[in-house]
């Protein structure tokens, strides 16, 4: 049976109208004649989307009953009877009741699909497995569905289902996408304009990826390896020298050019590990790639043009960087052309950039020669040439006869060999020439001269030369090779093993400091930062050899016991840049720690003292002009008169006696002895009391209260801020119309929102309301205290909350106050 194509409609948010497109496209189907079934499809109220229907047979959803609420869900079993030509599914990421046959849709999609039957579905981004974890970092929103990134992308079709940020706002403040109770909620969290641009640039850049890699599949079972422009893509070749951050950014600047343009750095590291390079360098440098925006890559291989070429081809790369030749112009003449030249020739139509550098040769200079084996094994071939010739010579002599000639040659040849094999090239060189007059000395005619007459002595002499010189590169080679190998075991075991420790639990400063110890065979290494000691490993001899390694400009590394050798330095020196990362990295930690209960007393202590130095003014003046009213007033005041500055001056004492008591609260916090007390508090028990204290009844407020988790607040700070709020808005309202008082749930937050239609405040004089002093009715002695929206604001950040204003839809200001939702373990710092 022929496997059924999925044809997948993306979109960055909900609402961009994929559902409303499936069915489209079913309908379109369906007038072509095609057998056409909507196996499930989810409306969400949304008039237009159910209009698009009409038309289209529906297979009765199948119902679930859990826990005594009944689900309705795609009935799998009736689709796969029914055996349409298409099948509309919709939301492919949804989790099914308990119960079902499968427990995600996507799984019954692939039984619709083996089953032979098309399948048209839905997705939204931040459903994608992959992408979930960066989605919630945008939104603060965890996505509990998802679906395997394998599934989505084995679909025969993708599209992504476009719409302009602006636009799908316009489309939700319009009400076409949830109802009006949702709305608000919805505009100033998971749909703000950042949002949803940043999800829409995740959506299309995923797509790319798709496509990309379908290109890249289709030109390989092709055997298409030529370049295709499709995107420019810029590989720079790292050496691990001075020169890469050049490199680096030219590559970036040519990628730049075009849009779309994509960098990538390569470094060869050989299969033998003979070419080293850098570390700690080429470390830099894979943070300025990934700076840049650009990918690191490492390949191994020998041949290093033709690796990079290959590199550059399976990337379908169009530009390659690569820098001057740091080699002197002897060296070149003697080893031949260089890399650059052989890339070039290689290339094919791969455009090839040489970047000059200040790391480029610029003067004559050979080589360096440099060994593979120990001092050790050259001194023992030295000492075997010394001794085994005479001791083969005696026992040569001892055998000889007229027939021996050629067995004492190869007897010689031998010894070079084996010389050749212990010590290298100088003590194998010393060994041919004394076999080879030793030969001549003692067993070619005439007897006991050195005299070389025969042009076959002399090529004898020759060919001990040339073979020591052969045998010798060749122990060398195998010897370098050997000692890297063993070396970038050591290093990579090393930084695995710290890796471990630190994913195991353990400090990142004592896993460090630890595996240093072990590493370079010390007695002892300290991390000490003055006279503190921070992480300690070892006790160190009193006779140890001592060192002292800075590490950033507060902190020493120091090590006791053996000589670090130049190759020990070049791994110390990563593993100190390692510490002094994590240095910094605790530092951050430490100082975020401290200033975050200090930032939270500052908020509230700067709120009530301004507010409160402000209010002191009026209700003083007030009291003092009553009663100097009613001591300088002749008997002609009326006994109403007297009751009226009494009452006025009663209010304003009383006032003065709730600001002077606030005042002391402000001392006790600044003393430390009084801080904000976070319980568990229902939003509804603290609305209903600031009701009443206010007042209100129905007719002048609106509520629509949700049933949700309590949150960490004050109770007592949240009921003042919520009447300061309603306060506000109903000072502002028009006559008539209510205030609306609404809660709501967003992630583990919980929002009240206190919603005016009044005259509204501009965007570039929002944040001018927090500023202590912005009210109406300033010289109005009824309305409270006056403490403002400063003081509101000081007492929800305090809190851990945030206070901030929005548009109301059809005009007015919003103000909605968000508070973490309750956990057992909250309590802050200093809390008595």
């Amino acid at each position: 049976m022929t496997r059924g194509r999925l044809r997948v409609l993306l979109g960055a948010a909900p609402g961009v109208g994929k559902t409303y497109t499936m069915l489209e496209e079913g309908r379109r189907l369906s007038g072509e004649g095609r057998d056409v079934v909507i196996a499930v499809v989810e409306t969400h109220g949304r008039a237009a989307t159910s209009a698009m229907t009409d038309g289209l047979e529906i297979v009765p959803r199948r119902i679930v009953s859990h826990r005594g609420v009944e689900l309705s869900e795609m009935d799998l079993e009736a689709v796969l009877a029914r055996h349409p030509a298409i099948a509309l599914v919709d939301e492919l990421a949804h989790t099914n009741a308990p119960g079902s046959r499968n427990d995600k849709r996507w799984r019954d999609v692939e039984e619709l699909l083996a089953a032979g039957i098309d399948v048209i579905s839905t997705v939204n981004i931040q459903h994608i497995e992959s992408l979930n974890d960066v989605v919630q970092q945008i939104t603060e929103v965890p996505q509990r569905e998802t679906i395997p990134d394998q599934v989505l992308r084995s679909a025969d079709q993708i599209e992504v289902v476009d719409l302009a940020p602006q636009a799908l706002r316009d489309r939700l403040a319009g009400g076409n996408v949830y109802p009006a109770e949702r709305i608000d909620a919805a505009l100033s969290n998971y749909f703000r304009l950042g949002n949803l641009t940043a999800l829409r640039e995740l959506a299309l850049l995923w797509l790319a990826d798709e496509v990309d890699t379908a290109l890249k599949s289709y030109r390989n079972e092709h055997g298409i390896d030529r370049r295709w422009e499709a995107r420019e893509r810029v590989v720079v070749t790292l050496t691990g020298g001075s020169e890469g951050a050049t490199l680096i950014r030219r590559g970036a600047r040519i990628a730049a050019r075009s849009a779309g343009g994509e960098l990538l750095a390569v470094h060869v590291t050989s299969q033998d590990g003979l070419r080293s390079a850098d570390p700690e360098a080429l470390a830099q440098q894979r943070a300025l790639v990934e700076k840049l925006g650009g990918s690191y890559h490492q390949v191994v291989g020998d041949d290093v043009p033709r690796a990079l070429v290959e590199f550059a081809r399976s990337v379908n790369a169009t530009q390659l960087v690569i820098g001057v030749s740091r080699r002197g112009r002897l060296a070149t003449a003697l080893t031949g052309p260089g890399i650059g030249a052989t890339v070039i020739r290689e290339s094919g139509t791969i455009d090839v950039h040489i970047v000059t550098h200040e790391a480029a040769a610029r003067r004559l200079a050979l080589p360096r020669l440099r060994g593979g084996l120990t001092v050790k094994r050259r001194i023992g071939g030295f000492v075997l040439a010394l001794l085994g010739g005479p001791l083969l010579s005696l026992l040569l002599v001892s055998l000889r006869d007229e027939e021996s000639l050629t067995s004492d040659v190869l007897s010689y040849q031998l010894l070079v060999v084996i010389v050749a094999l212990v010590g290298g090239i100088w003590p194998a060189l010393l060994a041919a020439v004394l076999s080879g007059i030793t030969l001549d000395f003692l067993f070619v005619e005439p007897l006991y001269t050195v005299t070389i007459s025969n042009p076959y002595h002399l090529l004898a002499v020759v060919l001990y030369v040339i073979i020591a010189v052969l045998v010798s590169f060749v122990v060398d080679s195998a010897a370098k090779m050997t000692r890297a190998s063993r070396r970038a075991a050591a290093e990579s075991e090393l930084l695995a093993t710290v890796a471990g420790s630190v994913l195991r639990g353990e400090g990142a400063l004592e896993a460090l400091v630890s595996r240093t110890r072990e590493a370079f065979a010390l007695t002892g290494v300290r991390l000490r930062a003055g006279d503190e000691i921070l992480a300690s490993d070892g006790e160190p001899r009193p006779d140890d050899l001592h060192r002292s390694v800075p590490v950033g400009e507060r902190a020493v590394l120091e090590l006791h016991g053996r000589e670090l050798h130049g190759s020990d330095r070049r791994l110390l020196e990563v593993i100190v840049s390692q510490i002094e990362a994590s240095l910094r990295q605790s530092d951050l930690a430490l100082a975020a720690d401290q200033l975050g209960p200090l930032t939270a007393s500052d908020r509230v202590r700067t709120a009530l003292l301004s507010a409160l130095s402000h209010d002191l003014r009026r209700p003083l003046a007030a009291a003092i002009a009553s009663v100097s009213g009613l001591r300088t007033a002749d008997a002609a005041l009326d006994r109403a008169g007297r009751d009226e500055l009494l009452a006025t001056a009663d209010e304003s004492l009383a006032s003065l006696a709730t600001l002077v008591t606030d005042l002391l609260d402000v001392s006790r916090l600044e003393a430390g002895a009084l801080a904000i007390t976070p319980v568990a508090v229902d939003t509804a028990d603290v609305i209903g009391p600031s009701l009443e204290e206010l007042s209100l009844g129905p007719r002048d407020v609106e509520l629509d209260l949700g049933d949700l988790p309590p949150v960490s607040a004050d109770p007592v700070l949240l009921q003042r801020v919520v009447v300061n709020l309603l306060a506000n808005a109903v000072r502002h309202s028009p006559a008539g119309r209510a205030v609306r008082v609404a809660t709501s749930g967003f992630g583990d937050h919980v929002q009240i929102r206190v919603v005016d239609h009044g005259p509204g405040i501009p965007a570039e004089r929002r944040d001018d309301v927090f500023v202590p002093f912005q009210r109406l009715g300033d010289t109005d002695n009824t309305t409270g205290l006056g403490l403002g929206l400063a003081l509101s604001k000081g007492f929800v950040e305090g809190m851990g909350g945030t206070l901030v204003p929005e548009d109301t839809p059809g005009g007015g200001l919003t103000m909605v106050v968000e508070l973490p939702v309750w956990r057992s373990a909250d309590r802050v710092e200093g809390t008595p």
